[in-house]
């Protein structure tokens, strides 16, 4: 049987990695700049993420969410007090895609309204409603659970009131800082304005925080830069280290009615100890505030480059964009460097290192960097 060949694969077999490196097949060492999408939060095969998941494995792995499983409660807890969303409802779902479906599900359950508002570039998963952001023509943004979408620019608060106003809006998304749109930060007066116009049209604001999320931006979310407080927030990636899962805060204001959201694993018992464990070396090693710190020296170093056009990014969070392609150079910084990178669109390279690198590891991608540039 053939796997179904619809993305592109380096020849590289990645076999092993540990904190901000991966080793593949024949033994070359790779500094890890992505992080596998910004999956990798707190490093690769960190010892207290592999006690606790293989402990766990040796007891239960998995069981139907019929019964009660108390490691959730306790993630629940844990993420309350690290997110400053103690008061906010938690659901445990297995991926970002999935999160944003059970979000506008939830929406449209709540204002019985069936249109979504998003935006230019945006990206909220293969399933639900974002392929705005590819530069395939072949591919188009499907119809998701709640109805159909209006993409309006980013930034754009007149464009976004003229929608609200026809009265049918069940939900506004938007990423805390925009991913596959190229890093692109929404501006903080826009968005305190696009909560006003949300509370003022009974329409639900959903904040995006798959990526730029779970201390990414130097905050716990990208949005608590600017001080606002969305309905849901979607969680995902950096959420287990490599384990699959996501996950919705959900606002008071939402009456939680049996049958109203499911899942078969979401939540499900290894999930749940992978996650408290990253938070658990999150709160140890100060996770967020050295993602902060090492994202704004790198910023800073790479702003100092000329043949860099624009650095983009807040924490670890980052992307450089250029005036050419920057598919050679991310192959050479590959091949010849041993750096993984990301990119977005055509011309932008996009960094998203586990939030334990250093500043001696991030001198060393400099370093690299500037031997290829």
């Amino acid at each position: 049987m053939k796997l179904f060949d619809v993305y592109p694969l380096f020849d590289i077999e990645i076999v092993k990695g540990r904190g901000c490196y991966t080793y593949d097949s024949l033994g070359n060492e790779y500094i890890d700049l992505y992080g596998g999408h910004a999956v990798i939060s707190i490093g690769h095969s960190h010892p207290h993420y592999l006690e606790a998941i293989n402990r766990q494995a040796s007891n239960l792995v998995f069981y139907s969410n019929s019964v009660v499983n108390s490691l959730q409660q306790r993630l629940a807890d844990k993420l309350g007090r690290a997110s400053g969303y103690d008061d906010y409802q938690l659901f445990l779902i297995n991926s970002g895609a999935e999160a944003n479906e059970n979000a506008l599900k939830l929406a449209s359950f709540h204002t019985g309204r069936s249109r979504i508002v998003a935006f230019g570039k945006a990206f909220h998963g293969r399933t639900s409603l974002a392929v705005e952001a590819t530069d395939n023509p072949k591919i188009v943004a499907p119809v998701n659970a709640a109805g159909h979408v209006t993409f309006v620019p980013l930034n754009d608060i007149d464009a976004v009131r003229t929608e609200l106003a026809k009265g049918d809006v069940a939900a506004v998304i938007i990423e805390g800082i925009q991913g596959v749109g190229g890093v692109q930060i929404p501006d903080d007066t826009f968005m305190q304005q696009l909560r006003q116009a949300c509370t003022d049209t009974g329409t639900v604001l959903v904040l995006d925080e798959i990526q730029s999320g779970y201390g990414r931006s130097g905050k716990f979310f990208a949005h608590q830069y600017v001080g606002i407080r969305p309905d849901i927030i979607t969680m995902a990636k950096g959420i287990g280290n490599g384990f699959p899962m996501g996950g919705l805060l959900i606002s008071p204001m939402f009456k939680p009615v049996y049958g109203m959201l499911g899942t078969t694993f979401g939540g499900n018992h290894l999930a749940c100890a992978a996650a408290i464990a990253v938070l658990e070396v999150m709160e140890s090693e100060n996770l967020v505030d050295n993602a902060r710190n090492v994202g704004e020296y790198l910023m800073a170093e790479l702003k100092k480059l000329p043949q860099i056009k624009q650095v983009r990014g807040r924490g670890l969070m980052i992307g450089l964009e250029f005036a050419n392609p920057v598919k050679e150079l991310r192959t050479r910084l590959l091949k010849e460097q041993h750096v993984f990178t990301g990119v977005s669109g055509t011309n932008t390279l996009r960094l998203l290192p586990p939030l334990v690198i250093s500043r001696e590891i991030a001198d060393e991608f400099l370093s690299r960097f500037k031997a290829i540039l």
